[in-house]
């Protein structure tokens, strides 16, 4: 099967709670009322669009209708397709690549998300791609995220450094770039520890890290990513936004959208947040995490 296919089967559940809705509301009004735009309203905040995008996207539904744009229930569809198009295609998705040496990739994110799997899913498509990649251990909170790592890096052939459980993230940073340099490696990845005990801790651990790194390669690190689980809908926002005050996020990863509904999450981050979806993940296999595309996935949300 290929991604676009497994794109639009991941999506199921999430077409199921919004598109469909919305199909079932046109067909469901006459005209178009304030009873027709209060249930319009609902279905996107149950898809997990979030209230802020939910709140726009009515706001220019009512002003389509003032312009003559939206005529008839039956309209509805359309625009909001467009629209919502238009909000996934906004800014830049690609993934950053650095012009010259190394590309280092810092990815943070709370225990739970599936962090440290979807570095090595980043792992293998990188090697997939014949580029040379090193994993950096530097989440040395838990010794099972240092475990399972080395795990990864076995699977994709990729090299990886660490040190014991508890020890300086910062001084397993230095060593992978360090490393990284002298092998003239294409891709540096770093795990991070997924705490968010305090803003403080997390902005300070991180500080540390992006000292370690400008120093040896000042263009660095190219992108800082977060990965948020689909599943945890408006909760992925939140976390959004307490990470974006505490580090300068570059774009989201956004894992399991195969086990959600609120697949509309995608929507809420690119709107609420002014950040770009980088990465999505649609299933458990080891190539089921793919670079974003905004015209592919809105073909397949709105797909009948």
């Amino acid at each position: 099967m290929g991604f676009f296919n497994k794109l639009k089967s991941s999506l199921t559940k999430t077409r199921k709670s919004f598109t469909e809705k919305i199909e079932q509301l046109v067909i469901g009004y006459a005209d178009i009322n304030d009873e027709c735009l209060d249930e319009l309203e609902e279905i996107l905040i149950s898809a997990d669009v979030g209230v802020h995008t939910t709140m726009k996207l009515m706001d220019d539904v009512r002003s389509g209708i003032k312009k003559k744009e939206i005529n008839s229930p039956q309209d509805l569809h359309p625009f909001l397709i467009k629209h919502i198009s238009t909000i996934l295609s906004s800014g830049e998705n690609s993934p950053a690549a650095a012009l010259t040496g190394p590309t280092v990739i810092l990815v943070i994110g709370v225990n739970g998300v599936g962090k440290t799997t979807t570095i090595g899913k980043l792992a293998k498509y990188y090697k997939n791609e014949n580029k040379s990649v090193i994993l950096a251990a530097a989440d040395t909170f838990r010794a099972a995220a240092i475990d399972q790592l080395q795990i990864w890096g076995k699977r994709a052939n990729a090299d990886v450094i660490a040190h014991g459980e508890g020890a300086d993230p910062a001084a397993v940073v230095f060593d992978a770039v360090k490393a990284t340099i002298s092998r003239q490696t294409d891709i540096l990845i770093i795990d991070t520890a997924g705490r968010l005990h305090t803003k403080t801790n997390l902005m300070d651990e991180l500080n540390k890290m992006y000292r370690v790194i400008k120093r040896e390669i000042p263009a660095a690190p190219h992108e800082t990513l977060l990965v948020l689980d689909a599943t945890t809908g408006q909760n992925a926002i939140h976390q959004a936004e307490l990470f974006t005050k505490a580090a300068p996020i570059s774009g989201v990863i956004l894992t399991k959208l195969d086990g959600t509904a609120k697949g509309g999450v995608v929507v809420g981050i690119k709107e609420a947040l002014s950040m770009p979806v980088k990465w999505i993940g649609v299933g458990e296999g080891e190539d089921d995490l793919q670079p974003f595309n905004a015209e592919e996935f809105a073909a397949a949300l709105f797909e009948k």
